[in-house]
Formats: C-alpha cells, sequence, structure tokens
C-alpha cells in the first residue's frame, strides 16, 4: 500500500476512533452508534480496496478506502454538534457521501450493462437511483424520530425537518449529477473484478430500496391524503 494512502487511511480511523471515545464520555449513544458504525464501512471499505491488488500490493481503487473514510468521519463529527450549530455541515457531509454513493452505482451500472446502454442513459439511471436512495435515507431518519418518540429514546439518526430535507436531497442531485458528468470511474475496476457479484449486488440494492421507499413511505402519504 502507497505509504500516503496508508498514513492519510491511519488518520482517518483513528480520528473516528476518538469521536467515538468522546461519545462515550459525553453518554451520547446516538454519536456512539454513528461513530462505530462509520468505523465498520471504513474498515470494510479497506478490505475491499486491499483485497484487489496488483504492481506490488497498490490499491486498485484506493478511492474507495479514502473516500468511505472521510465520509464516515465527517458524519461521526457531526453527530457530536455541528450538525445543529455549523449551517453547511449537513450539506457537506451529504454532498461527500452523495457522491461516493454515486461513484458505486455509476460503476455497478456500468459493469452490469457491459456497453448494451448509451452513456446519457447509465447516466441517468445512476442519477436516478442515487437520488432514490437519498429519499429512502431521509424516510430512514424519519422513522427513527418516530422510534425515538414513541418510546422516549434518542433516536439514532436525527430528521431537521423538511426544508432540511429538501436540502439534504439537493446536494445529494448535485453530488449525483456532479460524478456523472464527470465521469468518475474510480470504482469500476473493483466492480469488473467480478461482474455476476457485481449485477447481484445492484439488483437486490435496487429493490431493496424501492421496497423500503414504499414501505416507509406509504404511511407518510396517507398522512398527508388525511381531512385536517
Amino acid at each position: 500500500m502507497n505509504a500516503v494512502v496508508a498514513g492519510l487511511l491511519f488518520a482517518l480511523v483513528a480520528a473516528t476512533l476518538l469521536v467515538l471515545a468522546v461519545a462515550a464520555r459525553r453518554g451520547n449513544g446516538a454519536a456512539m452508534v454513528n461513530a462505530a458504525a462509520s468505523l465498520v464501512v471504513a474498515v470494510v471499505a479497506i478490505v475491499v480496496a486491499s483485497g484487489f491488488q496488483f504492481d506490488g500490493g497498490q490499491f486498485v481503487a484506493p478511492e474507495l478506502a479514502v473516500w468511505a473514510a472521510v465520509a464516515g468521519f465527517l458524519h461521526s463529527v457531526g453527530m457530536l454538534g455541528p450538525y445543529d450549530s455549523v449551517w453547511w455541515w449537513d450539506h457537506l457531509t451529504h454532498t461527500v457521501s452523495g457522491t461516493l454513493l454515486t461513484a458505486l452505482l455509476y460503476a455497478a451500472i456500468v459493469v452490469t450493462v457491459d456497453g448494451a446502454w448509451s452513456d446519457a442513459t447509465i447516466a441517468a439511471a445512476t442519477v436516478a437511483l442515487s437520488l432514490l436512495a437519498g429519499v429512502f435515507w431521509e424516510l430512514i431518519e424519519l422513522a427513527a424520530r418516530a422510534v425515538g418518540e414513541r418510546f422516549g429514546i434518542e433516536p439514532v439518526l436525527v430528521h431537521y425537518g423538511w426544508r432540511d430535507t429538501a436540502y439534504d436531497l439537493l446536494f445529494d442531485l448535485l453530488g449525483a449529477v456532479a460524478v456523472v458528468a464527470l465521469d468518475v470511474r474510480a470504482f469500476v475496476p473493483i466492480a469488473a473484478e467480478a461482474p455476476g457479484l457485481t449485477r447481484q449486488v445492484l439488483v437486490w440494492t435496487t429493490g431493496a430500496v424501492v421496497v423500503g421507499t414504499v414501505l416507509l413511505g406509504a404511511p407518510l402519504v396517507r398522512r398527508v391524503g388525511e381531512p385536517s
């Protein structure tokens, strides 16, 4: 592994561990859960990236590990207070995580269709699926708030209102458009190593997002349709 990449990853993982320790000391359960989840995502990304090596052990896609670690760290820090006190922090984290998700989807779709679709169709499908995933995430935040209110516990994810949701989706969309417009194919080598598995993951993930969006969104639609 490149020494610079290794050092950066070590620093990011160590910083996220520090966030976890601070959250534990404050007794902030939501921040602890999010920091722990961010660490898991970062470690999985590092394992995946290091599992595909060539040229003397260099990462095929070091961007995956670094990108995931940065996104997780920013989100973990946000849970300690910046989400509430720094107006642009949520926009930053959504842009970083949104572009990461879109780049992964873009690579998966490119490998799955294998030239059967035009570049414009691939770009449109990628942006649409990325935005749908963003909607699904916002619904998960709403569900987390509802569960917290129902059982009187601190929600693991925090929903800051419909204005914030609109901004979140806007930055998700902007990040997705940027990825396809710049034709970011950093993760295509990883997806191409196992095209069959990539296809299955894409299909099952898409199905889960669609079904989850319908299930979580149906109660909201019914509530909006009810007479006041």
